[in-house]
């Protein structure tokens, strides 16, 4: 305990058992104050804390309320979502419903287009029988004035006329519509048709192919010739260009020479 020095002269002035007293009475004083100061200063420290802990607090429910926000915000996102779903989930049954018809028809149209491939190759090969049938006519027709023809468009002497086949030595043939024989200045001559309503330039291409095998096998000069009853002025320019070499008649200009 600190004692100023006045107080110390005026304790001086006292009995020792009075003094002894007055010192005894100043230290619990002393004590109490002390104890009183650091009481207050708990206080202080209290208020501090009960301060932070308010603050603490304010932030916390500052950040409920956000969450709270947040959650509100998530469950009207969470309802969109549903109802999303629901709309893609009808959407999927129309699509389903959709697919379901679709694949009738598709049987249906299947169906059909077999009917229908049933149809145009039953349609070929009446069209195939009847353009034989005509080309076979055209032959016939012609037959009669081939000797004739021969000889005074390409001086042949015909030796024989037919409608043959030609067989190659891997077994496979040309059917010749109107097959010529004869000769010229000592020479051997096939004059080799093929018949046809209208000729188209196809049937250019495929006898020039034949006229190549042919070539290969009759030992002789060959005069080829299509005779039909028309040509389209394009495939008369395509014949010209491409098949020079290929002489064409009309079936009028070959049954104009007499028959003997």
């Amino acid at each position: 305990m600190g004692l100023s020095a006045k107080l110390i002269r005026k304790l001086e002035g006292f009995d020792s058992k009075t003094k002894d007293m007055l010192l005894c009475f100043m230290e619990e004083i002393e004590e109490k104050t002390t104890i009183i100061a650091v009481e207050r200063s708990d206080f202080n420290e209290l208020k501090d804390i009960v301060r932070q802990l308010a603050e603490a607090q304010n932030r916390t429910e500052k950040r409920v309320e956000e969450l709270a926000e947040a959650q509100n915000r998530t469950e009207k996102r969470v309802e969109e979502l549903a109802e999303a779903q629901n709309r893609t989930e009808k959407r999927l049954e129309t699509l389903a419903e959709a697919q379901q018809e679709l694949a009738v028809a598709q049987k249906k149209t299947e169906a059909s287009v077999n009917a229908l491939a049933v149809t145009v190759k039953d349609l070929q090969v009446q069209v195939g029988g009847l353009s034989m049938a005509v080309g076979y006519g055209i032959e016939d027709k012609m037959m009669p004035y081939l000797r004739r023809f021969a000889l005074k468009e390409h001086g042949v002497n015909v030796t024989l006329i037919d409608r043959r086949n030609i067989f190659y030595p891997d077994g496979k043939y040309d059917e010749i519509n109107l097959y010529v024989e004869g000769a010229r200045d000592g020479r051997s001559i096939f004059l080799i048709g093929e018949c046809k309503a209208q000729p188209g330039k196809k049937d250019f291409d495929r006898f020039d192919k034949m006229l190549t095998r042919l070539q290969q096998v009759l030992k002789g000069d060959v005069i080829p010739f299509m005779v039909g009853y028309h040509y389209a002025p394009e495939v008369e320019t395509y014949a010209a260009k491409e098949y020079p070499h290929i002489l064409r008649y009309k079936t009028f200009q070959i049954s104009n020479h007499e028959v003997n």
